[in-house]
Parts: structure tokens; C-alpha cells; sequence
């Protein structure tokens, strides 16, 4: 079991997919409302694993997992903060379901 298993009771694991805008060279257009190094870099800095990338229809997706109370905050950011100059009309939650242990050992971007 691994140190992130082993430090709190229960493990959760959540999919998501964020809806909204970015803001590029002085427009706001659809699409790519969370750029997927920060969702990273926010997934690390909380200790979830998972993964995130962009979709083709303009919106981010992927998956979290980790103990309950780390997912629920970054729950809570993909739902409320995401990227600089984002905003974020609306986050998506399914499959939310305790696990047993981690399907993955890092959050990566996937392309």
C-alpha cells in the first residue's frame, strides 16, 4: 500500500470535465478554460494522482484519486479557481467511488 494509501482512511476517486473559457492575446474564447500544466501542478501540490488533458471539444477532463478530504479539494479548485485568466462556467463530477487502493502513482497531462 502506498505512503498516500496509508496516511488517511479512505481513497476516493472522481472523473470530471470542466466547461468554460480562456483568456488568449487579449480575447476570451471557448475552450481550454484549465490549462493542464496547472491542473498538474495543483493535483501535485495536494498529493492526488490521477491524470487531465484536453478534449476536442473544448472542455478539460480526466481523473482524480486520492485520500477523500485531498480530492475534495481539488474538487473544489477544479470547480472554482482552474488556471489564470480561466473562467470556469461549470466542473462536472462522475464515477465518484471509494477505492481500495490507487490505480496510478502520479498526476501526468495526457495528450
Amino acid at each position: 500500500m502506498s505512503t498516500l494509501a496509508k496516511a488517511s482512511g479512505a481513497l476516493k476517486s472522481v472523473d470530471y470535465e470542466v466547461f468554460g473559457r480562456v483568456q488568449g492575446n487579449g480575447e476570451l474564447r471557448e475552450g481550454l478554460c484549465s490549462h493542464p500544466a496547472y491542473t498538474e501542478q495543483e493535483a501535485k501540490k495536494l498529493g492526488v494522482v490521477g491524470w487531465v488533458k484536453n478534449t476536442s471539444q473544448g472542455t478539460v477532463t480526466g481523473q482524480v484519486q486520492g485520500p477523500e478530504e485531498k480530492v475534495n479539494e481539488m474538487k473544489s479548485w477544479l470547480s472554482k479557481v482552474g488556471s489564470p485568466s480561466s473562467r470556469i462556467d461549470k466542473t462536472s463530477f462522475s464515477n465518484e467511488k471509494e477505492i481500495s487502493k490507487l490505480d496510478f502513482s502520479d498526476f501526468n497531462t495526457r495528450y
